[in-house]
């Protein structure tokens, strides 16, 4: 399972308690975003203010930042900071291939998680045997973003298809990113339902956490299971 702050547990776990005795039958833990109905495509302002407010005024503790790919959005960067800076641990979901060339824009902290969405069985070599375009971006992504300090998860997303050797290939290949975590969705569901998340951790992580510690950051502990 993958670590996770503190307060960050504390507050899935309040969550989930308003949700049994009714105290907020309507606010789940996480809460989906989808980008491209808060961002222009071409433009760093928001399309609307008022759904930002809205977002950040819900006791969800956790909003998931999916949908249409966030990093083709130039105010996507914005957005995170608005909403983090609010108290609420943002989820920035990609597939990684503009995460190397945008990860300046922001900055590492406890509240922030970048998860680079992969798919089991998807093609990660051409037939000349090298590594495939988006394998390759995602993979080199990744590796920036984490050396830059920042919090990685893996997102593999699981088809009714997906077979257990292409599963058990995609998180080796993870493992291999030196991610902080993997967290396991359903592909077609278009929900925010998190299945189960599997640990990584690693010398690195150990340091990347200390950083963040001593920068106001919560310490890592706890654990999210499903929500």
């Amino acid at each position: 399972m993958l670590r996770l702050p503190l307060r960050l547990t504390a507050d899935l776990t309040r969550a989930r308690l308003a949700r049994m005795v009714r105290l907020a039958p309507d606010a789940g833990a996480v809460q989906f975003v989808d980008a491209a109905e808060i961002l222009h495509h071409d433009s760093s302002h928001p399309v609307s203010h008022e759904r930002i407010r809205e977002i950040n005024s819900s006791r969800s503790p956790v909003v998931w930042i999916g949908g249409s790919e966030p990093l083709h959005h130039p105010g996507v960067s914005h957005l995170v900071r608005a909403i983090a800076q609010t108290g609420h641990f943002v989820f920035l979901e990609t597939d990684g291939t503009n995460l190397r060339r945008r990860i300046h824009e922001f900055q590492p902290t406890s509240q922030l998680f970048l998860t680079v969405r992969l798919e089991p069985g998807a093609p990660r070599h051409t037939s000349k045997g090298l590594r495939s375009d988006t394998f390759e971006l995602a993979s080199e992504g990744t590796r920036a973003a984490g050396l830059s300090g920042f919090l990685i998860c893996v997102n593999v997303r699981v088809h009714s298809e997906t077979k257990l050797q292409e599963m058990a290939e995609l998180i080796q290949f993870a493992h291999s990113l030196d991610v902080d975590g993997i967290v396991i969705t359903r592909g077609n569901s278009g929900t925010t339902e998190r299945l189960r998340t599997l640990p990584r951790c690693s010398e690195k992580r150990r340091k990347r956490e200390s950083s963040l510690e001593a920068g106001g950051g919560d310490r890592f502990r706890g654990y999210l299971n499903r929500y």
